[in-house]
């Protein structure tokens, strides 16, 4: 007796059969073979209204597809990607680092002004790194606010660094929204930064102005208390400054009236000795 579950089975692997045999290398042929396999053992524990079924959804994949492709396997559609829009580059803050500026490390060497013109360029901030260009950056900012030439710890040189290394995670993170560990590396040197500058206006407000106008910052106070605001909390401090201002009303009314009285009885006091010299 023919086994109906298996002409089924023939009639669904085959376009399968053929689609896995034209594709180019043994691997494709392997997988095709056993996907024959595991279908054959399904196809017969199902019977022969599931194996029809699956005999239409096979050839029908198969057309779909087309030849050279197994439908079993393209498991994702080929659906059309959303293209992001290119973000607009920022002006950088090392765009006034000449290119012709030497590195840090060959800027005092009297020995490259005998060299050509190759090896100086070599040398220069044309050929270097972004990391050689952010250290001539924080340099070139330190050299602002540095009290003497061999200071390099001072708080107003900590923060020309921090202000170099702000500016340098602002322009990657503009391109990178999503780099979560450069975010957090900005947000503690911000921190860094107003605890430093904190220092400084409490210390030596007269470094502080100048720091803040050498290198550009706006500095903000952080606020006096540090908690969350709940909507009770709001609510009930509107309401104490509308009966603190009706307080100031009624005082200020009390204060006009004395002040009338104490005019009258001044104006009453004046009358009579107006009239005991007659």
């Amino acid at each position: 007796m023919r086994d109906p579950a298996g002409s089924s089975l023939r009639a669904a692997l085959g376009p399968l059969g053929a689609a896995s045999d034209a594709q180019d290398g043994g691997a494709q042929s392997v997988t095709g073979a056993m996907l024959r396999l595991v279908l054959r053992g399904a196809l017969a524990l199902a019977g022969g209204s599931h194996a029809k079924l699956v005999a239409g959804a096979a050839a029908g994949a198969a057309a779909r597809q087309g030849p050279g492709k197994i439908p079993f396997l393209q498991i994702v559609r080929e659906y059309a990607r959303p293209v992001r829009k290119k973000k607009e580059a920022i002006p950088s803050h090392l765009d006034d680092l000449p290119d012709t500026m030497l590195r840090k490390n060959y800027a005092n060497v009297s020995a490259v002004d005998k060299v050509d013109d190759d090896v100086r360029r070599i040398l220069s901030l044309e050929m270097a790194s972004q990391r050689e260009k952010v250290m001539m950056k924080k340099e070139q900012l330190a050299a602002k606010v540095r009290r003497s030439p061999n200071d390099c710890g001072s708080a107003e040189v900590q923060v020309a660094y921090l202000t170099a290394m702000i500016l340098t995670l602002k322009e990657h993170l503009h391109m990178h929204p999503k780099d979560k560990v450069n975010l957090t590396r900005m947000m503690i040197a911000t921190d860094r930064r107003t605890v430093l500058l904190k220092y400084l206006r409490n210390t030596r407000y007269d470094t502080f102005e100048n720091t803040c106008k050498q290198l550009g910052i706006e500095y903000l106070p952080p606020p006096q208390y540090r908690r969350k605001i709940t909507q009770r909390a709001a609510v009930k401090k509107e309401f104490r400054a509308m009966i603190y201002k009706e307080k100031q009303k009624l005082r200020a009314l009390e204060r006009l009236k004395q002040m009338e009285k104490q005019d009258e009885g001044i104006k009453e006091q004046a009358q009579p000795e107006e009239e005991t010299p007659s």
